[in-house]
């Protein structure tokens, strides 16, 4: 089992920044790679960006050139650097990590709240 625990969620004005982290702890040595979905009241959620252990990124193309993921290994955390946030990066944030052994399993944090305001 893998347990997630997100924080850095929050409050922030149009064109700011925020930065999400997430430590995973438990069985972190089969996590081959962690990643950040959201979801936005009435939406299905999202992948935002995803890495791998070895350092290769998958970004969304929405927030591209703006959010930044990247991961401290021995310290199994993920984070994610948002800059240049919208309005539209309104969401409830939530930290995924892909765990294997024989099969695959992914785990899930409680999710951490972005607001932007315009």
């Amino acid at each position: 089992q893998v347990q997630l625990v997100e924080s850095g969620g929050g409050l922030v004005q149009a064109g700011g920044s925020l930065r999400l982290s997430c430590a995973a702890s438990g069985s972190t040595f089969h996590i081959t790679s962690m990643a950040w979905y959201r979801q936005a009241p009435g939406k299905q959620r999202e992948l935002v960006a995803a890495i791998t252990r070895g350092g290769n990124t998958n970004v969304a193309d929405s927030v591209k050139g703006r959010f930044t993921i990247s991961i401290d290994n021995g310290k199994n955390t993920v984070f994610l650097q948002m800059g240049g946030l919208k309005p539209e990066d309104t969401a409830v944030y939530y930290c995924n990590a892909v765990y294997y052994y024989a099969s695959r399993k992914d785990f899930w944090g409680q999710g951490t709240q972005v607001t932007v305001s315009s």
